[in-house]
């Protein structure tokens, strides 16, 4: 009795397994501080950029993308792992962020999203002024008393 191997054959039960999702995939991402900023850098490679939609809404960056892989209408597929479709990733951005100042970048199948802190949030200095105290009323709201 002869035996047969298929090497595509266990990639092909494996593919089936994920055939069934459907809906948005997830979208990797890094997301590091450098100085006054944030960086987030998402995995989107073979996304077309003007797919790409970035918005914010409230405290909430959101992040979509489609990929479509081109193929013949009669390729008959031996095995898919590269997904298309959906993808997206949420973010939920603090207080501190300036959301009008949010820029992105796309380069080498990496979204680059830079995402600045706000000025009211950024360390700074207080100043110390040297010499005496300065002398400060306290009032109470009643009416001081006359000097004779």
């Amino acid at each position: 009795m002869a035996m047969f191997f298929d090497p595509f054959r266990e990639l092909d039960r494996m593919s089936t397994m994920t055939e069934g999702r459907r809906g948005p995939r997830f979208v990797p991402m890094d997301l590091y501080r450098e100085g006054d900023h944030y960086m987030l850098n998402a995995d989107v490679p073979g996304v077309d950029p003007g797919s790409i939609d970035i918005d914010v809404d409230g405290s909430v960056l959101t992040i979509r993308a489609v990929r479509t892989l081109s193929t013949a209408e009669n390729a008959e597929w031996l095995t898919q792992e590269r997904p298309s479709g959906s993808f997206v990733r949420q973010l939920s951005l603090g207080d501190g962020i300036d959301a009008d100042s949010i820029s992105a970048s796309y380069h080498n199948g990496v979204l680059s999203v830079m995402i600045p802190v706000s000025q009211r949030m950024k360390p700074r200095k207080v100043a110390i002024t040297a010499g005496a105290p300065e002398t400060i009323a306290v009032t109470t709201g009643k009416p001081a008393a006359a000097k004779k």
